[in-house]
């Protein structure tokens, strides 16, 4: 229901709002819900996605956690496809941004950002992918 019924509306809302205003005001999770904007892997096209990003280390991190799901998202992929993307930020608009694969250390380091934002990544039972969006100069 989420993915059919939630994601158009906050894609909208968020958009129409420059990033101000989404479907978890309310829940706590207001500031760390974003608006994605990455080009299709095998498509081509501009996606716009909702998904949860946490500050860190002057950028913002993304857990490909598909919401426990076995397989990892499309943004997941499109984005390694693809780094160019935007990140809207509530209440600091579209910032470019270009993203890579957390690994070693830096992915510790990303990890303990994401979980202290929101703990519920710690239960899902397969490893996940976690981005870096770094802003562009």
């Amino acid at each position: 229901m989420v993915k059919h019924v939630v994601y158009p509306i906050d894609k909208r809302l968020m958009r129409w709002s420059n990033g101000s205003l989404n479907m978890t005001v309310g829940t706590g999770y207001a500031d760390s819900s974003m608006l994605l904007r990455c080009t299709g892997a095998r498509s081509g096209k501009v996606r716009d996605v909702p998904v949860f990003a946490f500050e860190h280390d002057g950028g913002w991190v993304l857990m490909a956690s598909a919401g426990g799901q076995e397989r990892n998202p499309a943004w997941y992929h499109n984005l390694k496809a693809h780094p160019q993307c935007a990140l809207l930020v509530p209440h600091r608009g579209e910032v470019s941004c270009v993203a890579h694969e957390a690994e070693s250390e830096e992915r510790e380091r990303a990890w303990s950002a994401a979980n202290a934002g929101y703990s519920g990544y710690a239960v899902y039972q397969r490893p996940i992918p976690v981005m870096v969006l770094r802003p562009e100069n």
